[in-house]
């Protein structure tokens, strides 16, 4: 759909549509108050007809932008012969797409399902597993990142304020400073049987894991026989600009072929869109989940896989890994060159690809006395102004674009960004 073909605009319609969710939606969700009717590659537009340069895309899933034609005609496609077997039978689709991922990452075996929480579940009782027969169900995460919303989620996120309400905790995590080595080898107790990290922290303000604390890990792991976990969920398939984030990290290091997680959780981008997670298993470890320790309904459907196929396809085709990398070092250097301009309103920029965050201060004139953060008053400016973005605690702005951003988008978000940075400023 384009702007030419939107819907009729109704005076009222966003009024309304915040109204009924008020009514009939469960309010677990801190929303902006824009309600949002169709979209095009990097723009949507919202029920007033405004249009928006999308660099969240819905907080790193449209790799593909928004309503591409690839994935309306793939799922028109696949609906028309299956849409859902269950898993007690086989289909070719799961079994090339877990091909696909292998090859991408190396030996192992995957397993389907829904969402980045559930793959991380899946790690989870992958290293409960592994450690069983020895007592061994501990996992060591890292403060500052995040692994989804479950109890189990929440418990090994390093984020105190998604855990207030729910306790007590899911017994077996422990967390410990992110990229510092020494405080992990303190941490590990005749309990620990596995490490989990982000090679890229999202949620925790775009942080990426340095080299010397991936390579360590894997030396500490196969040394204390310990599971290597990474959360791949928002800062893989490609967003890096490899397929995944400690491919990029490693990147030219003389040890980067000795290096492999034994387990990915992916999630996201995975199908650009269509609900679909994933998780990888590297061999020796792949059929510790034999039958009947786990399930997923809907995991690995026909029009899940299918989609996913075509979304690797598309990136292969468009060389989109090499497009993230050119764009996303355009964006940071834009980022970088407004950073010198305004320090006293940006801090910090951090980030890898087309996953990118810049700091806010938090002394900016025009923010103070109001209670919201910094962050979420930024926001509502940017929106003014015409763009989406994602937040990411107090201070930090995310940009997670789609993988096809174009030259032309890349530019006009940080001008709308520099008109807001010299208001700001003045």
């Amino acid at each position: 759909m384009n702007e030419s073909c939107k819907p009729t605009i109704q005076a009222n319609a966003a009024a309304d549509i915040i109204e009924s969710y008020q009514k009939y939606v469960v309010p677990s969700y801190g929303r902006f108050e824009l309600a949002l009717d169709h979209g095009a590659g990097s723009y949507v537009w919202d029920v007033q007809g405004k249009r928006y340069l999308d660099m969240g895309s819905g907080i790193a899933v449209c790799c593909l932008g928004h309503a591409p034609k690839a994935i309306t005609e793939t799922l028109t496609a696949q609906s028309q012969q299956l849409i859902h077997v269950s898993n007690l039978y086989y289909h070719g689709l799961q079994a090339r797409l877990a091909q696909a991922i292998v090859e991408r990452i190396g030996p192992g075996k995957c397993f389907f399902c829904n969402s980045g929480a559930e793959a991380n579940e899946g790690l989870y009782k992958l290293a409960r597993k592994f450690g069983h027969d020895e007592g061994r169900f501990e996992i060591i995460t890292a403060l500052n990142s995040f692994h989804g919303r479950t109890l189990a989620g929440i418990a090994a996120t390093g984020q105190d304020k998604v855990k207030k309400g729910f306790e007590p905790m899911v017994a077996g995590f422990r967390h410990v400073p992110f990229n510092d080595l020494t405080a992990v080898q303190e941490a590990i107790s005749p309990a620990t049987a596995a490490i989990l990290i982000e090679g890229i922290q999202g949620e925790g303000g775009i942080t990426p894991a340095n080299p010397e604390y991936l390579l360590g890990l894997r030396k500490l792991c196969d040394e204390k026989r310990l599971l290597l976990l990474m959360d791949g969920v928002q800062c893989g398939y490609y967003r890096s600009g490899r397929f995944q984030s400690f491919q990029r990290i490693l990147e030219g290091h003389p040890e980067a072929a000795g290096f492999l997680p034994d387990g990915i959780s992916m999630a996201k981008s995975i199908a650009g869109g269509f609900p679909m997670g994933a998780f990888w298993v590297r061999q020796p470890y792949a059929d510790l989940l034999s039958p009947g320790t786990h399930a997923s309904t809907f995991g690995g459907t026909p029009l899940a896989c299918s989609v996913a196929l075509k979304i690797l396809q598309v990136i292969e085709q468009e060389n989109l890994s090499q497009n993230a990398r050119e764009k996303g070092e355009f964006l940071k250097s834009g980022l970088l060159r407004l950073a010198d301009k305004y320090p006293e309103l940006i801090t910090m920029v951090r980030g890898l690809g087309l996953m990118l965050g810049f700091e806010l201060s938090s002394q900016i004139p025009a923010f103070a006395g109001i209670e919201k953060p910094v962050s979420l008053q930024f926001m509502h400016r940017l929106h003014a102004a015409g763009m989406l973005c994602v937040p990411a605690g107090q201070q930090v702005i995310r940009f997670l674009p789609p993988l096809n951003l174009r030259q032309s988008e890349a530019e006009e978000a940080l001008q709308i960004l520099e008109t807001i940075l010299s208001s700001l400023a003045s």
